[in-house]
């Protein structure tokens, strides 16, 4: 599987408890931080999850 760089672009505000410890999960602390991760099917599920709020690309 390839790499995924994930940036978090929508707060966590009035965000449900599920989504922020997806986020959290993933490794977010701060709106617009950048994360790389291996792709493979649990890390694709939790960016299906919150995909709303993150922008993603192929790396």
């Amino acid at each position: 599987m390839g790499k995924v760089k994930i940036t978090l672009v929508k707060g966590t505000s009035k965000r449900s408890p599920s989504q922020r410890a997806t986020l959290t999960a993933l490794g977010f602390k701060k709106t617009h931080q950048t994360i790389e991760k291996e792709s493979n099917p649990a890390i694709d599920g939790m960016i299906s999850k919150v995909a709303h709020l993150l922008r993603i690309e192929n790396v």
